[in-house]
């Protein structure tokens, strides 16, 4: 099958790199030429570990570099046969390339988004084929974890469902179906919890290392919710939180003021340098 990644960063290169490894040719489509060079470059770090670790041979590495191509036009993908956008949580935009995708490629084709919170209900609704519009919500890093959220819009078919469904599990990952409400399953239990580590933080209740060492081994998590908001970046969580806000308008779900004013700041986490820790 021929898998079209529509943005190449973070999420869209490891993507493009677990549909790669697992036999599909891959067209990894993003709007500079920077970020194309990036993605391959990422892709080739991952492989050479995995490589490194035994995990892969050279030759899979190879293999794998080989299914992918990059392109800066959405017409080079007008022959793919799924479709996995994986652009910034921009609602507006993803409604964008869903109508572009959808006038490009023939009716049949599955079009899926990877978005973390959005209503992917309302991104079908821009399509003439909400029906095959689905949620595939990969968790980062792509290449290690096994999760994908599988989101039905209101209108998804079945048909689409059970697809997307089996591919997830041929890219070697474990499907799990959410129905279509803000934050999903994954990100309504998650980012809450972030959030209110922020505000133990914000209202002096104990340190950053104090609190994510209760999380680490008093709850027996392999990482601290602020070391973990750090990794996937202040912006994105409070992006998330305000999903959540706006979709329930339930108090609980207020951003912290503190989430608030490192993201006016710039100290996003490890992307930046700075978050809760230095980087």
């Amino acid at each position: 099958m021929k898998i079209a990644v529509i943005g190449a960063g973070t999420m869209g290169n490891g993507i493009a790199q677990v549909c790669a490894l697992a036999g599909h040719n891959v067209v990894m489509r993003d709007i500079d030429q920077k970020f194309i060079d990036n993605a391959f470059f990422q892709i080739e770090k991952s492989l050479s570990k995995f490589a490194e670790k035994g995990k892969i041979s050279e030759k899979d590495k190879e293999d794998t570099l080989s299914r992918i191509e990059g392109t800066l036009d959405l017409q080079g993908c007008k022959d793919a046969e799924f479709v996995i956008e994986a652009v910034i949580e921009n609602l507006n935009l993803k409604k964008d390339i869903f109508r572009e995708l959808d006038a490009l490629l023939p009716h049949e084709v599955i079009l899926a988004t990877n978005t973390s919170s959005l209503s992917v209900t309302e991104i079908a609704a821009a399509t003439s084929r909400p029906d095959k519009v689905i949620g595939m919500h990969f968790m980062n890093p792509v290449p290690l974890m096994k999760l994908v959220e599988i989101i039905r819009a209101l209108t998804t078919s079945d048909e689409t469902t059970q697809k997307t469904v089996e591919l997830a599990r041929k890219l070697g990952k474990t499907p799990v179906e959410a129905n279509d409400y803000p934050g999903f399953i994954s990100n309504r239990i998650l980012c809450p919890m972030i959030n209110e580590a922020v505000f133990c933080l914000y209202e002096g209740i104990g340190t950053e290392e104090a609190i994510d060492t209760v999380m680490k081994l008093g709850m027996n998590h392999p990482m601290g919710p602020l070391a973990l908001a750090d990794l996937i970046g202040l912006d994105v969580v409070l992006a998330v939180m305000n999903v959540l806000y706006t979709g329930y308008k339930d108090s609980k779900y207020r951003p912290c003021p503190l989430l608030v004013k490192m993201v006016e700041a710039g100290h996003l986490g490890r992307k930046t340098g700075k978050g809760f820790y230095e980087y």
